[in-house]
């Protein structure tokens, strides 16, 4: 069958990668893809993958059977509707179902009607009204621009006038029409974790957790970034909070059928806090996350082609889930300065011999081919994935990798998942 894959990053790599292998893939298309995707893919340039329209007539002449929307703001602009509404199977939830995802208030206020656990909050489009809360509640607080930010716009305040500051920010424009309304929430404690379920006909069909390191430099120093490696399954995580998490996301799954006029078909990704009262929700999103899909997806033995289809036909019975057992890491490659400024357009070597390794796999986060070499083309440039029999295994692995590859400027952590070594204390 003929695939389109919407997306350019590292995650639409693993999925295009996962997506290929399997035999019922005859032709795969990436738009707009990357260096990497460019190697067993067709790369889509010049189609608008928040255009439903461009995407649904660009599936209709190339006899696409599946598409697969990798990114979270076309599924906010409702291409998934567009398509499905044209009888095209698409893997993604429509405009109402990402609005988890579009919109924090939304999201909150799903949680909050169907008793799912997360933080106390306040959702307001009054500067005057959050500036007050903040004053009553006191920090530690967490601020957050309410619409799609690109992975920004939230900010975890340690006092009052740091808070202050983040919703001054937001109505000033500093994220455009996301931030004119705010979420201020409760700071919850503990170690973040990510579960990613296949949802369809209200029923979760959850993967293995991962934990994703946010954060530019070594022990969770400097600023936010759009995340610098993972790893899964993630050994901190008790028995009984991997049951919780899979109740939590199997409630959620059900309430979208239960309250959306049409079904939810897609991922959705539960971002989880483990406090000492048990794990609780910070976030939905309506997409797999970026990196932890570089470290799911190359654990999972099933079929994704046969997956996805069964999700975006809303055959849910019809999904069955096996994995390796292995441990996985990736390792992001970054740009000299992100996520500041940072230049792009440096020629990559060695990752010929990174991918010659057992049990690796490299993903192009942000590359290009220009006149003939791999050149960067972002500031998240590759992710090292590396698996192995045991999690100290693996992330040798996935650094011996990243020695091999050099690119100008090359930065990378070099603790992803020590935290997890050293055990639950580590974050305490």
């Amino acid at each position: 069958m003929n695939i389109l894959v919407l997306g350019s990053g590292g995650r639409e790599h693993a999925i295009a990668w996962a997506l290929y292998k399997s035999p019922k893939c005859e032709k795969l298309y990436v738009a707009s893809g990357n260096g990497g995707t460019a190697g067993f893919a067709e790369n889509v340039s010049g189609l608008n993958a928040e255009d439903g329209a461009a995407v649904l007539e660009f599936a209709q002449a190339h006899d696409v059977e599946l598409v697969v929307i990798g990114p979270e703001a076309p599924l906010v602009a409702g291409v998934a509707d567009v398509l499905r509404e044209a009888g095209i199977p698409v893997f993604g939830p429509d405009a109402q179902g990402a609005q988890l995802e579009g919109s924090k208030t939304f999201c909150k206020e799903f949680m909050m009607r169907n008793n799912l656990p997360t933080a106390e909050y306040l959702s307001t489009d009054d500067e005057a009204a959050a500036h007050a809360y903040i004053d009553e509640k006191g920090a530690p607080i967490v601020v957050k621009a309410d619409g799609l930010a690109a992975g920004k716009g939230v900010v975890v305040a340690q006092t009052a006038d740091e808070a202050h500051e983040a919703v001054a920010e937001c109505f000033k424009g500093a994220f455009g029409e996301a931030g004119n309304t705010v979420v201020i929430e409760e700071c919850l404690t503990g170690p973040e974790c990510s579960m990613l379920a296949f949802v369809s006909a209200g029923k979760a069909y959850c993967m293995a957790p991962s934990q994703d390191h946010k954060r530019a430099y070594d022990g969770d120093e400097g600023p936010n970034t759009g995340g610098m490696g993972a790893y899964s399954p993630v050994p901190i995580v008790t028995d009984d909070e991997l049951a919780r998490m899979e109740e939590v996301m199997a409630q959620a799954a059900a309430a979208t059928a239960k309250e959306f006029d049409h079904d939810y078909r897609g991922v959705l990704y539960g971002g989880f806090m483990l406090t000492p009262k048990g794990p609780k929700l910070l976030e939905y999103n309506a997409r797999f996350g970026d990196p932890e899909t570089q470290v799911v997806l190359p654990r999972l033995e099933s079929d994704l082609v046969d997956v996805m289809l069964a999700v975006a036909e809303g055959r849910p019975d019809d999904i069955s889930l096996t994995w390796a057992d292995k441990w996985a890491v990736t390792v992001v490659l970054a740009s000299q300065g992100y996520p500041k400024a940072y230049e792009k357009g440096k020629v990559i070597t060695g990752i010929d011999a990174a991918d010659a390794l057992d049990d690796v796999k490299v993903y192009h986060a942000g590359t290009a081919m220009r006149d003939g070499e791999l050149v960067t083309a972002g500031g998240r440039v590759l992710n090292v994935t590396a698996m192995g029999p045991t999690f100290q295994e693996a992330r040798e692995l996935a650094y011996k990798a990243c020695d091999l590859i050099q690119f100008e400027g090359k930065q990378n952590r070099t603790d992803i998942g020590l935290r997890a070594i050293n055990g639950r204390s580590s974050w305490e």
